[in-house]
């Protein structure tokens, strides 16, 4: 069956799902679907390549896998991206031609940034998927953004348990240089301006009389500022995320709800009125 042919999904949300093969690795496919299966169903999935190169060797398996559809894409010219061309142009078919709600680009490339806008503006939702190397103006323009690093492939086996090394006879410790991880590389949250920004006006949104704002609605707020997912630094959700950034204090009210106020804040009530 054509996955080109929506059938009505039981949350009532349908996701086009295109992807610029060249610029995304085939392992990702089954996290991304995943994390789509959250806000719709993507019932259009098209993947764009030149299916005889070898460099999308891998991608082949996950075809059938997935009902992705492959869309053949030569290379006209040398320098020229011409699977950038034909997702612009299947794109704007199906937006006048389906009745989706939202759609997901993956890719790294920064040339979807006007497409993004296009479809936004004509009020879908576009849930973007790249590398760390995307640039800021297609993950900014994007509802949602989510670096691949982040996301886990819920069809990866589990890691296998370490094995202690034999007990050796002690050996005078030489220091020797060790790799940062990845998240002691980043500089403190708490210095991101353009995440700080969102949180803040996230919170200020939401903020009540008493100063203070329910935390999940807070979180809802910031999703409508900036493509902001909490995963993509290095924490689960967004109760995590306020908290790990240390510039927001937040409490427990009578009623069982989080609440959260920016510290700055000195109006607020000493605790949230319920």
């Amino acid at each position: 069956m054509s996955t080109d042919h929506p059938s009505t999904p039981a949350n009532g949300r349908h996701i086009a799902l295109l992807i610029d093969a060249d610029n995304v690795s085939h392992t990702k496919i089954g996290a991304i679907v995943a994390e789509l299966s959250k806000y719709g169903t993507a019932n259009i999935r098209r993947a764009y390549g030149d299916w005889a190169s070898q460099g999308l060797k891998g991608w082949r398996d996950k075809l059938h896998a997935f009902a992705i559809r492959p869309v053949q894409q030569f290379s006209y010219s040398a320098g020229k991206n011409a699977t950038d061309i034909a997702i612009v142009i299947d794109a704007m078919e199906l937006l006048y031609t389906q009745k989706l709600d939202g759609f997901a680009i993956a890719s790294s490339d920064a040339d979807f940034t006007p497409l993004i806008m296009a479809l936004k503006a004509n009020g879908q939702d576009v849930f973007g998927f790249g590398e760390r190397k995307t640039p800021e103006p297609f993950v900014n323009a994007c509802t949602t953004f989510l670096y691949l690093d982040s996301l886990v492939d819920p069809d990866a086996p589990a890691p296998a348990p370490a094995r202690r090394p034999k007990a050796t006879a002690a050996k005078p410790a030489q220091a020797e240089p060790t790799a940062l991880t990845e998240p002691e590389r980043r500089p403190p949250l708490a210095q991101d301006a353009k995440l700080v920004t969102a949180l803040r006006g996230g919170v200020e949104a939401a903020e009540r009389d008493d100063g203070w704002a329910v935390l999940s609605t807070a979180g809802s707020r910031v999703k409508r500022q900036a493509p902001i997912d909490p995963r993509n630094y290095g924490v689960r959700n967004f109760p995590q995320l306020f908290e790990a950034v240390g510039l927001f204090d937040i409490v427990k009210g009578a009623d069982g709800n989080a609440y959260i106020a920016d510290k700055r804040n000195r109006e607020r009530t000493a605790v949230p009125t319920v």
